[in-house]
């Protein structure tokens, strides 16, 4: 297995309710690099955003990501490809079984991670929350948007910048929960220093276009100020929506860095034990 280098990545993520709903059903976790787990992994960020029109949504995020990250974690000896495969699973299962045993209808939620391991990202999605590259000032979505809407532009029957307005853009047509198995998108692409990630759920990037994403990273490299200015932005633009996102500032991909990591990491409460039983 190829050994897993140091790297100099600044990370921000901010999760608000927002102007509208009465509750956050959105869930961020981001790794501490100076944990064990990032050292023989590489870095692991997620962001999951629960249903709205399903039962407990808070419920469904926040499981899904401990379950992914917890088996990620656990997962010796597989490929970073097979880790998301498994990961995305076994959160699949969780949230599955959680709504049995509560009992409670269908639970859902959106899942996106990223798994940085030297000069390359590994990317696991299902649903519409989305992730960003931003290189050379130009922004970039890598993820597809699994809504009815997203497949009508990949088979080119609407136009991409007719997204945001459309009445049915929240409409999924794959999520974590409703069913036993899901089939997620999964896949590696290159990165380099100096490349800025963003991870977002749809409540921030429904209202701020793509190429704005970009505009306000050139203003800035500060992953703190980046993330609030983005936030500050959708609400001004009333978003309807919970607002959660994950900024990451790659630097040093492969090369030891002694800088400390001063920002506060997120993480969900342990809520696996509420359903083994």
């Amino acid at each position: 297995m190829t050994a897993i280098e140091s790297a100099d990545i600044s990370s921000y993520s901010y999760t608000h309710t927002g102007k509208v709903r009465g509750d956050n059903q959105d869930a961020v976790w981001l790794c501490n690099p100076n944990d064990e787990f990032t050292s023989k992994v590489g870095h692991l960020y997620g962001i999951a955003d629960g249903m709205g029109g399903y039962a407990h949504g808070e419920v469904a995020s926040t499981l899904a990501l401990e379950t992914f990250f917890e088996t990620f974690y656990e997962a010796n000896g597989a490929t970073p490809i097979q880790k998301f495969r498994v990961g995305i699973q076994n959160a699949n299962l969780s949230v599955y079984q959680a709504a049995q045993r509560l009992a409670s209808g269908r639970m859902g939620t959106t899942i996106t991670a990223v798994n940085i391991i030297n000069h390359s990202l590994f990317v696991g999605h299902v649903g519409d929350s989305r992730a960003y590259l931003i290189r050379d000032n130009k922004s970039t979505c890598i993820t597809n948007d699994h809504t009815q809407v997203g497949s009508l532009v990949r088979m080119k029957i609407l136009a991409p910048d007719k997204v945001r307005t459309h009445s049915q853009r929240s409409v999924l047509e794959k999520c974590l929960g409703p069913s036993l198995f899901i089939q997620p998108d999964i896949f590696q692409m290159p990165i380099q220093d100096d490349d800025v990630i963003i991870l977002s759920t749809d409540g921030v990037w429904s209202v701020i276009q793509d190429e704005e994403f970009a505009e306000l990273t050139k203003a800035t490299s500060n992953p703190e100020k980046l993330g609030q200015e983005i936030v500050e932005l959708a609400m001004d633009r009333d978003s309807d929506d919970n607002l959660s996102i994950i900024v990451l500032y790659l630097r040093h991909l492969t090369q030891n860095s002694n800088k400390k990591d001063s920002k506060k990491y997120w993480t969900v409460p342990n809520i696996l034990n509420r359903f083994k039983k």
